[in-house]
């Protein structure tokens, strides 16, 4: 059972998921101010982003869990790992803080709180990066939590820092931080009219990877593995 009462948590969930919206967003801003290159843009943005996850993770874990991702907050409330009552706090959480999180991107550079974004990602290429990116960060986490739960912050970081480069999408794979980008016309913006899409995959992908992680990691299949190599 957590120790730390739902204010706290609510709390931790609020601030993680503002502090990784400020730093995808910020990160991004800065980079555009100073390179045309949106290959390095994009390497800056990336190495901040896996960065602050294995800082935020690290610190925040202990008190939430660190989510700071709905997708990854109804997974865990599938495997009764969250209780139902805790569910719509943790979503508030993650959204408010992750709005928050833009603002202070803005505010830090000097831009508008809120802005519309403009930036097309759209399409089927696009939908199904975020599936595939969601599902790798679901069943990265679960297996990690499995196997070596030290080692989730780093697992985290690293998975996202290379899904940045092999999806299309460049690894949203949380509709909180998703509903934050929709919400500057800066590098990292997706326009509020993709949220829709990108929010549906990004779901189906975590629910594919807790169908698939529940029966790969399933104790008794374990089990019969370890007895049958026992047998003579």
């Amino acid at each position: 059972m957590n120790i730390f009462d739902l204010p706290r948590r609510f709390a931790a969930e609020a601030l993680g998921t503002g502090l990784l919206v400020a730093t995808v967003v910020g990160s991004g801003i800065m980079a555009e101010t100073l390179t045309h290159d949106t290959a390095l843009a994009l390497l800056g943005n990336t190495l901040a982003t896996g960065a602050m996850l294995v800082v935020l993770i690290t610190v925040l874990g202990p008190i939430s869990g660190a989510h700071f991702n709905p997708a990854v907050s109804l997974v865990f409330r599938l495997n009764r790992s969250l209780p139902a009552r805790d569910l719509v706090a943790y979503l508030v959480a993650q959204v408010a803080g992750g709005i928050a999180g833009t603002m202070a991107a803005h505010l830090m550079f000097a831009l508008p709180m809120l802005e519309v974004a403009t930036k097309l990602r759209a399409g089927p290429a696009q939908w199904f990066s975020e599936v595939v990116a969601t599902f790798g960060l679901v069943a990265v986490i679960l297996a990690g939590l499995r196997f070596e739960r030290r080692a989730v912050p780093w697992l985290v970081g690293l998975y996202i820092t290379a899904a940045y480069w092999f999806t299309a999408s460049t690894s949203f794979a949380n509709p909180a931080v998703a509903v934050a980008r929709s919400l500057t016309n800066t590098f990292s913006g997706i326009r509020p009219v993709d949220l829709p899409g990108f929010i549906a995959a990004e779901l189906a992908g975590a629910l594919i990877a807790l169908a698939l992680m529940g029966w790969l990691l399933k104790p008794e299949t374990v089990q019969q593995h370890q007895l049958l190599k026992a047998e003579p």
